[in-house]
């Protein structure tokens, strides 16, 4: 054996994620606002970059950076701008946002109560501190031992201003647990049969799982007076809190793709309306061509150009990939948008990855967090994209479409004799679809369905 160093030549593919690939990979996974604000963070980073008028220069010829010579480059085009579709200069974007009124808080409503109640004015403390220990629910979760010990008052005053505080609107606020809640509900709303009080008090769970029987026999009345008991119950508020809520609780969707029906047939869109236009800052723009090539500055403006370059390489690279990507869902869930989700197929990423010619990480990056505005309503991508079971003609059929049937069986069943999971699937094997008793209950729990036992009215 012999020992020693040797070069050897060897030629090897491999890849290797530059900063540019991590970089497109990056922005393809991004949505709408997740695109907007990284954009706002080149635009902090590298200096060449400018947000270009509606009015200014069109996109640019697809040039590999190998083949271009910078200064010639800007005396031929004026910018790097990509051309937004359908961009309008005297079209004023308007979007929901701005009709929003800002809604009064549950705080607010409580602390104008507050100000007018019958409370000394060394209690008023406690009761603002009670207010703003409520959750977003209405309940208080703090003990009133803790509370008394910070305003040093005994826990009998603290009661006393909690039981001001329940007085206010809404009904039911500031209750420590469901069952005061509920009591203080039916006080208010002058309730007086003491046999629902005596329902609330001991047999919540009951209520919670359709037990009737057990509250008829307690109480010695009929199942059906106890149903009409439980039915009432259900009327209150178990979460009075909710009821309002500040601008912060608001979430709006924006969808990245919009699907239109024209003349039959239905166009995607990509919504890039709300990225800018970028295009190279007039200043470094004039330096770059009056600099020496081999200068430090010139290599400094020639970097940060081909980052730029790349960018809206990356920009419009998104744009597309994304586009032909939900053009072959529309294409293959053609039936879904004409029929509904009985007609949702199922599909995988696989499939629409042959389809577009790409891998399917892609297909998965493309369609990760973005949401599709069509005629059908707002869906995110994935929905698009579920597992089934084969019907007796071997055709598939998605999840959603079967659950779809659950939905439609049990919103037609009789309320006194409810449909069991296993009778369910045999009305489903009987349209030729095989699906288990498991799956069923799988499916039911997953559209928040309860079982047949809770489901039963007497």
């Amino acid at each position: 054996m012999k020992i020693g160093f040797h070069l050897n030549i060897e030629q090897i593919q491999k890849l290797v994620m530059t900063p540019e690939l991590k970089q497109a990979i990056q922005i393809l996974q991004f949505n709408t606002q997740e695109l907007s604000q990284f954009i706002d963070e080149q635009l902090l980073t590298n200096p060449l970059i400018d947000i270009a008028s509606p009015q200014e220069a069109e996109t640019t010829k697809n040039t590999s950076k190998e083949e271009i010579d910078w200064k010639e480059y800007f005396r031929e085009y004026d910018d790097i701008s990509y051309k937004q579709s359908n961009y309008n200069k005297d079209k004023e974007e308007v979007s929901i946002e701005q009709f929003v009124f800002s809604d009064t808080t549950l705080t607010e409503h409580l602390m104008f109560q507050l100000q007018f109640s019958i409370l000394k004015k060394r209690h008023y403390s406690i009761g603002k501190f009670i207010i703003e220990s409520l959750d977003r629910n209405g309940y208080l979760t703090t003990p009133l031992r803790e509370i008394a010990e910070v305003f040093h008052e005994s826990e009998e005053t603290v009661e006393n201003v909690l039981a001001v505080i329940q007085s206010f609107d809404p009904f039911g606020i500031a209750a420590r647990d469901l069952k005061e809640c509920l009591l203080i509900q039916m006080k208010q709303l002058g309730v007086e049969n003491e046999r629902i009080f005596e329902v609330v008090t001991h047999h919540l769970d009951d209520i919670a799982n359709n037990r009737l029987a057990i509250i008829a026999k307690d109480l010695n009345i009929s199942t059906t007076e106890a149903q009409e008991i439980a039915d009432f119950i259900k009327t209150l508020e178990p979460k009075p809190g909710r009821v309002y809520s500040s601008n912060d609780d608001v979430k709006y969707i924006t969808p990245d793709v919009t699907v239109e029906k024209v003349d039959g047939e239905y166009v995607v869109i990509v919504n890039d309306s709300s990225a800018p236009r970028l295009l190279i800052n007039q200043f470094y723009r004039s330096m770059l061509m009056h600099e020496e090539k081999d200068s430090s500055t010139s290599k400094f403006i020639t970097d940060k150009l081909n980052s730029a370059m790349w960018l809206v390489k990356s920009i419009e690279q998104r744009r597309q990939t994304i586009y032909k990507v939900v053009k072959a869902i529309v294409d293959y869930q053609i039936e879904f948008f004409e029929g509904g989700k009985k007609w949702l197929k199922p599909l995988t990423l696989k499939q629409i990855a042959d389809e577009v010619g790409v891998h399917e990480s892609t297909v998965s990056r493309a369609v990760n967090g973005k949401y599709m505005q069509s005629p059908r309503g707002v869906f995110e991508l994935k929905f698009f994209f579920s597992s089934g079971v084969s019907n007796q003609e071997g055709d598939g059929l998605a999840s959603e479409s079967i659950k779809s049937m659950i939905q439609e069986m049990i919103d037609k069943e009789n309320p006194k004799k409810p449909l069991s999971d296993q009778l369910i699937a045999d009305l489903l094997q009987n349209k030729g679809i095989n699906i288990s008793r498991r799956t069923v209950a799988k499916y039911r729990d997953e559209m928040n369905i309860q079982a047949s036992s809770k489901r039963k009215r007497f």
